[in-house]
């Protein structure tokens, strides 16, 4: 051992500088160091440390470059610190409190990173009004043009997706009533300034031979659920034609009222109290295993949701969901391999080390392709936007038979600002809860479940937030037909000459109302040691 010539506390040899005074240890000639090293007596490591002329600034050191640099003015080391204190405070604490952290957190890593995380901050429950505008221009000289578009009407959301209640006594009773998590509380119309009232749930149907016609010559109606071209062809929507001639420049704007409210399908202690759902949601003790998948729900939703590829997109081959790609089962082996022995066939923790997974090694990148990347080819850049990572989760998760489907709508930010929203997709997955957990409060194995969200770029682990407005949940369609015509609600546009334009737009209109107070979501991964 040597010794800092500065403050006498004791130094390695390989110490460029003191770690408690924070001064450079000049050493001289590397030779002559070694050689003292070569004679020292009993195996005594001591080091040559002379006092400098000058002494250096505290933190500064020279590096290879011949630069200096203060090393105590990274964030590293101001990281380190606050590590340190976090460590400090934690061995003050009473054994009880101890306890209490490892109980909570599992350990004193996963609580200094519960200190340290990034965060989002969203609202417990939000009224708002959204705007979702569409605005149509045709260019050209004497021409005409027509644009129709389907403009889906929001359901009625709910904690359980399948009855309503969460789960179901086997004396037939009901457990857990199913919680409202969006309801649409006032719809609207308005074309080129035209007021028209709409059904929040769209009936009854108003067919196209009982349309609206407006004061501008536009036509406005509700039909059912069909494949003709004058139905709706993914769920209930609203029908807007624009009759135009060149020239002309139209917006119609669908508005819809909303109350939205926050729910958690997780029962874990980083979920905030006054958050609905933790209460009876799941968690790495209390869930099943991928076997139990398919006698939950009588394996209706393993069977829609959970085969190994899905929406075949090319001619190649090339599925948004795939399960049997090579890189995507070797992923999915990297993760099980990772949890603890006896975890490998957890529902809940596979899931979740997958969501873990995807936050550390998938960037999240805003200038995707247009046409989507699938589930390989997300993992394979290590970057992709919400549809890529959900299509990236959703092909692991179906490595292991875990049912996984989509959600879309509009996300705001959190209604703050006219210019946070966006579309937006994510997804819902369904793990069982195991035996033990059902049968010690007699609830039916067939309904001992949960259906939760999932949003991998916005770190909302089974979790449903009022800054995400949803349009519709998939429907079970190997062809993946009905996504696409989500995606494209546009179902014509003609016109004889010149050209349309459209641009879509969202905005918040009036206050947003807001109660429950607000809770913070922190980011780092769920340990299961």
């Amino acid at each position: 051992m040597g010794a800092c010539p500065y403050c006498r506390s004791t130094a390695l040899p390989s110490d460029t500088i003191c770690y408690s005074c924070g001064r450079v240890l000049p050493q001289g000639d590397r030779s002559s160091y070694r050689m003292e090293q070569q004679f020292s007596m009993k195996g005594d490591r001591s080091t040559a440390y002379k006092m400098a002329q000058k002494p250096s600034e505290r933190g500064v050191v020279q590096t290879h470059t011949g630069r200096q640099r203060n090393i105590m003015k990274r964030r590293k080391n101001r990281f380190r610190s606050v590590v340190m204190l976090g460590l400090v405070a934690f061995v003050m604490l009473s054994p009880q409190a101890q306890e209490a952290i490892f109980g909570e957190f599992g350990g004193v890593e996963e609580f200094l990173q519960s200190q340290l995380a990034p965060y989002h901050v969203y609202p417990n429950e939000a009224t708002y009004t959204l705007a979702k505008n569409a605005d149509v221009s045709m260019s050209g000289v004497g021409g005409t043009g027509v644009v129709t578009e389907s403009i889906l009407i929001p359901p009625v959301m709910r904690s359980s997706l399948t009855s309503s209640s969460q789960f179901t006594l086997n004396d037939g009773g009901d457990s857990t009533p199913a919680a409202v998590l969006q309801e649409t509380l006032e719809l609207g119309l308005v074309v080129d300034g035209q007021a028209i009232n709409v059904p929040i749930d769209g009936l009854p149907n108003k067919a196209y031979s009982d349309r609206i016609m407006t004061n501008s010559g536009h036509e406005v109606w509700w039909p059912a659920v069909g494949t003709g071209q004058e139905d709706c062809s993914v769920a209930k929507c609203i029908k807007v034609r624009v009759n135009m001639n060149s020239g002309d420049s139209v917006r119609y704007s669908f508005q819809i009222k909303v109350k939205s409210t926050s729910y958690s399908w997780w029962d874990d202690g980083r979920v905030d109290a006054r958050v609905a759902g933790k209460s009876s949601g799941i968690n790495v003790e209390n869930s099943g295993t991928f076997a139990d998948l398919a006698q939950r729900g009588n394996g209706v939703r393993q069977s829609e949701f959970g085969g190994t590829q899905w929406y075949y997109r090319d001619s190649v081959g090339n599925h948004a969901i795939d399960a049997q790609d090579a890189l995507v089962m070797s992923t999915a082996d990297t993760i099980a391999s990772s949890l603890p022995e006896g975890s490998s066939s957890n529902a809940y923790a596979f899931a979740r080390a997958t969501f873990d997974y995807l936050h550390a090694y998938v960037s999240y990148d805003r200038e995707a392709p247009t046409t989507a990347r699938s589930g390989p080819q997300c993992l394979a850049a290590q970057t992709g936007d919400c549809d890529e990572q959900t299509n990236a989760f959703f092909s692991i998760m179906r490595t292991r038979g875990v049912p996984g489907w989509y959600a879309f709508g509009v996300l705001g930010d959190p209604f703050y600002s006219n210019e946070g929203w966006e579309a937006h997709a994510w997804g819902y997955i369904q793990l069982p809860m195991n035996d033990a957990w059902c049968n010690e409060r007699n609830i039916a194995l067939q309904s001992c479940f949960v259906e939760g969200q999932v949003d991998v770029v916005n770190n909302k682990w089974l979790l449903s937030t009022p800054t995400a407005y949803i349009d519709w949940v998939e429907e079970a369609d190997p062809s993946g037909t009905l996504a696409y015509e989500y995606y494209h609600p546009v179902r014509s546009i003609t016109y004889d000459s010149g050209s349309i334009e459209r641009q879509r737009s969202f905005e918040t209109l009036g206050d947003v109302v807001f109660s429950g107070g607000t809770y913070k979501v922190k980011m780092y991964p769920e340990s299961f040691s």
